[in-house]
């Protein structure tokens, strides 16, 4: 059975050694540290990021909303699922049942993202572009616009992955 040490009972035993007088305690258990994790909401963050910049670049406009928005450059699920599979394998061994774990939800985000989604949102644009068509008069014609920014095409997925790569070499590195 794990134990769960807190950080007073770490201090306790550090006590032990170096002689001074700490007393254990049954308080707040210490938050594991875990790399996997911490990659993963890395490259997630880092992606939303440049999702603002890749927008000014491109359409030269400033939208801050972008960094809360999905679909755009580069894709965000996709960083995050490739950092956290690859974490997972640099830390566990790509022979760990977590690492195949990973690596299939890598791949149904990443399919998920440039097939279902992506076709959602295209949807979503002619939907919205017949709505603008409706008389004045028509029961939808004050509807609001359906998102069409839902998915990512192709080259979107494979830029997320490579900076999920990047994100967890980094991290890998850095410890």
């Amino acid at each position: 059975m794990d134990e769960v040490i807190t950080i007073a009972d770490a201090a306790y035993r550090a006590s032990k050694v170096t002689g001074t007088a700490a007393m254990p305690s049954s308080s707040v258990p210490v938050l594991p540290y875990s790399v996997p994790l911490l990659s993963a909401f890395l490259a997630f963050a880092i992606a939303q990021f440049l999702k603002v910049i890749t927008t000014w670049y491109k359409e030269k406009r400033w939208d801050p909303k972008k960094i809360m928005g999905s679909g755009g450059m580069p894709s965000s699920h996709s960083s995050t699922v490739v950092a956290l599979a690859v974490s997972i394998g640099l830390h566990e061994g790509v022979e760990a049942s977590t690492f195949a774990i990973a690596v299939v939800l890598a791949f149904i985000v990443m399919y998920d993202a440039s097939g279902v989604r992506l076709h959602a949102g295209r949807q979503a644009e002619v939907l919205n572009q017949i709505v603008c068509e409706f008389p004045p008069e028509h029961p939808l014609s004050t509807s609001r616009p359906l998102r069409d920014s839902l998915g990512h095409t192709p080259l979107q997925v494979v830029a997320g992955a490579m900076l999920g790569c990047i994100v967890a070499f980094g991290i890998k590195v850095s410890g």
